[in-house]
C-alpha cells in the first residue's frame, strides 16, 4: 500500500455533490462559507488556554502509540455534522484496511466554530498528539495551525481556502486552482490560445478568476473577454452579450459554475450569437445534469478520475451501510498517509521534508503532494461531456516528478 516514494492510500475516486458543495463555497443550511466569508481568524482565540474542565476525553479510534488529532465539526447543525460522521467514518475505516498501524486516533469535536477548534486542538495537543488532522473550515483551521505551530506539530487540514494553507499547514481539499491548472495546460497543448470566460460573482468566482489569468499568463496565451455575472438567470444577458462580441477571436470559452448555472449562461451566450465554440469547466461540472444537457456535450473540464471514488464508496457502504459525503474521501486520505508515514518512516514521519515529498502520495482521488506552502498538487483527468457522463480524453498522470509535473 505505501511505497516511500510514492504513497498507494487507497483506490481511486470521482466527484459528486459533496466536492460541488465545497468548491462552490456552501454547504445547505449556512453551516459553510467559503473563502472570503470564512478566512477571519479572530486574534481573541489565538492564545486563550481553556480551563481543563472544559477539556474532556474525546472518543478514540484505534489503539497505537502514535498519537493522532483528528478535529471534525461533529456536533455542528445540518450538512456540516452530517459530514464530520461521515469523515469520521472514513477514517476508522483506513484504519481497518491499513491492518492495525501503530497509531490512535484522538477524535475531538469543534462544532464548526473558531472557539470550538482552539478547544479541541488543546486537548489534542495536551494529550500527546504528533500531527493533526482536520479540521475542515477555513475560519477554523486558522486558529488549529497557530497553536500547532507555536508546539512544531504539523497540521493536515480539509479546507477549500487556499488562503490558509502555511508551512506546516497542508491542505488535502479540492483546491479550485488545480481544477483551472489542468483545463488551460489541456486547453493550449491542444491549440487554444486565446480564451473568453465568464465566471460567477462570487467567492468562487473570485478565486477561480486570478487562478485563470495566472494559468493563461503563464502559457503564453491570452484572455480576449472576461465577464462576472449575478447568480439570477435575468443578469446573465449583458455580461453573455459583451463576452460574445469578443468570442469570435477567442478559441474556448471558460464558464467555471455548476449545474445551477451553467447551462443558463450557455444559453445567453447562444442567444447573444455564440453558436459553436470550445467550452471549458472546472470538477463542478461532474454532475449528471451537465451530463445530459445537448448545449453542453463535447465541453472539456478536469476532475479527478471515478474509479477509486465508486470503489471507496462500495467498501464504506458495505460496512457503514450508508453511502458517504463527498469530504470523507479526504478523512481516509489523511489517515492513510500518517499510517504509512508511521510505518516507514520513523522518527522523521511528520517532518517537512516527509509531507512534502516531491514525488508524493497516491490517494483515492488520484497522485497528490503538498507543497512547501501548504497548498496541494493533484493528478486530474480532463473530461469531456457526454450523455453517459465524463469521459476521460486526457488520463490523470500516476505520478509526479521532480520538476512539478
Amino acid at each position: 500500500m505505501f511505497r516511500h516514494q510514492h504513497a498507494d492510500l487507497s483506490s481511486r475516486r470521482a466527484p459528486r455533490a459533496w466536492r460541488r458543495a465545497l468548491l462552490a463555497g456552501a454547504l445547505v443550511g449556512g453551516a459553510f462559507a467559503l473563502l472570503a466569508a470564512c478566512s477571519s481568524t479572530p486574534d481573541a482565540f489565538n492564545n486563550q488556554s481553556p480551563p481543563a474542565a472544559e477539556q474532556p476525553q474525546g472518543p478514540t479510534i484505534g489503539s497505537g502509540q502514535i498519537k493522532v488529532g483528528l478535529i471534525l465539526p461533529l456536533s455542528a447543525t445540518g450538512n456540516a455534522g452530517v459530514a464530520a460522521q461521515s469523515m469520521k467514518n472514513a477514517a476508522e475505516l483506513a484504519l481497518a484496511e491499513f491492518n492495525s498501524p501503530n497509531i490512535q486516533l484522538l477524535v475531538k469535536d469543534d462544532g464548526g466554530s473558531a472557539p470550538g477548534a482552539q478547544l479541541a486542538v488543546q486537548q489534542a495537543i495536551n494529550e500527546g498528539a504528533e500531527i493533526i488532522l482536520g479540521p475542515l473550515f477555513a475560519h477554523s483551521v486558522g486558529v488549529v495551525g497557530a497553536a500547532a505551530r507555536a508546539r512544531n506539530i504539523p497540521v493536515i487540514a480539509f479546507s477549500t481556502d487556499a488562503n490558509v494553507a502555511a508551512r506546516g499547514v497542508y491542505l488535502l481539499s479540492f483546491l479550485p486552482e488545480s481544477d483551472v491548472d489542468r483545463i488551460v495546460d489541456y486547453a493550449v497543448a491542444t491549440g487554444k490560445r486565446s480564451f473568453a470566460a465568464l465566471l460567477p460573482d462570487n467567492a468562487y468566482g473570485t478565486v477561480v478568476e486570478a487562478a485563470f489569468k495566472q494559468a493563461v499568463a503563464r502559457k503564453g496565451a491570452r484572455i480576449v473577454a472576461l465577464q462576472r455575472y449575478p447568480l439570477d438567470a435575468a443578469g446573465m444577458a449583458e455580461p453573455a452579450r459583451q463576452v460574445a462580441a469578443a468570442a469570435r477571436s477567442a478559441d474556448a470559452i471558460f464558464i467555471p459554475d455548476g449545474a445551477d448555472a451553467v447551462p443558463s449562461v450557455v444559453q445567453a451566450l447562444k442567444a447573444a450569437g455564440v453558436q459553436r465554440m470550445q467550452l471549458l469547466g472546472t470538477g463542478l461540472w461532474e454532475d449528471p445534469r451537465i451530463a445530459s444537457d445537448p448545449a453542453l456535450q463535447g465541453g472539456w473540464y478536469a476532475a479527478p478520475d471515478s474509479n477509486g471514488y465508486r470503489s471507496f464508496s462500495a467498501r464504506y457502504r458495505s460496512r457503514f451501510g450508508q453511502d458517504p459525503v463527498r469530504t470523507a474521501t479526504l478523512a481516509y486520505d489523511s489517515v492513510a498517509l500518517v499510517a504509512a508515514l508511521v510505518k516507514t518512516q520513523g522518527e522523521q514521519r511528520f517532518t517537512d521534508q516527509a509531507l512534502t515529498n516531491p514525488s508524493g502520495f497516491a490517494g483515492i482521488d488520484g497522485v497528490f503532494r503538498f507543497r512547501p506552502d501548504g497548498t496541494n498538487q493533484r493528478g486530474l483527468a480532463v473530461l469531456r461531456v457526454a450523455p453517459a457522463g465524463g469521459q476521460i480524453i486526457s488520463p490523470p498522470p500516476r505520478s509526479f516528478n521532480a520538476s512539478g509535473t
